[in-house]
């Protein structure tokens, strides 16, 4: 099994949304905002996170990576996007599509991962908060941000080059409008049960056990606070939880929709809408959902502000 020469000279062509021409202007318009507000709130968040010295936390360090992930992310699918949703070509180079694949699903794998980090980061904050610097040391930081793109790395380089190697026999045309394993495999003109037992096998690995970890440290915080019977513990709590359940609720809820199930008709109907809003809508919303919620990350703005006008004066 290999890649034939026709497979790898054609440009693919990526259907995407152009079944409803009308519906293209509107998510051009959409998309172009969602990622000028992904670059600018996650750049933001590097920023204040590298130069504040009250965010110089485990936490922050995590979410300096989730943003660093998130600007890569979208920055390998949405200008592709943007010039398909603009003009009547909907083509992308074979070469382009590869890199696409690879890079997106490297990053996306990442952050399933981070996000479970996160949450072990959160549980020993609350369960733990005696123990919680001994625990979250620096080594260890460093060594779980390592872990999750090692992960990523890992995933893209099995399953990337798997779904590259199928022969596709001169099909070309991906229902879809980036080039993603589930659509992709979709294309060859092999029977692909193996591939796609391979693909469910690894979205448990790097999908539902993440999210299985991130609900047991939740369990746990849940417990422990709980015990505490205080109010302000639960309103303490919440505020240093609250953010990351909620993006861990958008970014899963959707993602795991499209590759646990990516034959079910629900997948096949709305699929593209799903992961427009895991690709797109997710990592815009991430430093809003962040900020909004956080007095330090609010607290550490202000400064920013404040030295950047001081400068300016």
């Amino acid at each position: 099994m290999g890649m034939n020469s026709s497979s790898v000279k054609e440009d693919f062509v990526l259907v995407g949304f152009s079944d409803q021409p009308n519906l293209e202007k509107i998510l051009f318009v959409v998309v172009l905002v969602s990622y000028l507000l992904t670059l600018l709130g996650n750049t933001v968040i590097i920023l204040i996170s590298s130069t504040d010295p009250k965010l110089r936390t485990p936490m922050y360090f995590f979410l300096t990576h989730l943003s660093l992930v998130d600007i890569c992310f979208t920055t390998s699918i949405v200008p592709q996007l943007l010039w398909n949703l603009r003009g009547p070509a909907k083509t992308i180079s074979a070469l382009g599509c590869a890199v696409q694949l690879y890079v997106s699903l490297a990053l996306g794998s990442t952050e399933c991962i981070l996000l479970a980090v996160m949450a072990f980061d959160r549980y020993a904050a609350v369960c733990k908060p005696l123990h919680y610097a001994a625990v979250m040391n620096p080594r260890l930081c460093q060594a779980l941000a390592g872990g999750a793109w090692l992960s990523g790395v890992g995933n893209t380089l099995t399953q990337s080059t798997v779904t590259l190697w199928l022969p596709r026999c001169g099909h070309r045309w991906l229902h879809h409008f980036f080039c993603e394993v589930p659509s992709m495999i979709k294309l060859a003109c092999v029977d692909i049960h193996a591939n796609e037992v391979q693909l469910f096998i690894a979205s448990l690995v790097l999908l539902l056990l993440p999210l299985a970890l991130i609900l047991m440290s939740y369990g746990h915080i849940v417990k422990a606070v709980i015990r505490i019977k205080s109010v302000q513990a639960w309103g303490k709590a919440l505020g240093t939880c609250g953010s990351h359940l909620t993006v861990v609720s958008l970014f899963y809820g959707s993602i795991t929709a499209v590759y646990i199930q990516p034959n079910s008709s629900y997948a096949h109907t709305y699929g593209k809408f799903i992961s427009l809003f895991y690709t797109v809508v997710t990592p815009a919303l991430n430093p809003l959902i962040y900020t909004l919620r956080n007095k330090d990350v609010k607290g550490a703005l202000g400064r920013l502000f404040h030295r950047a006008r001081d400068l300016g004066s």
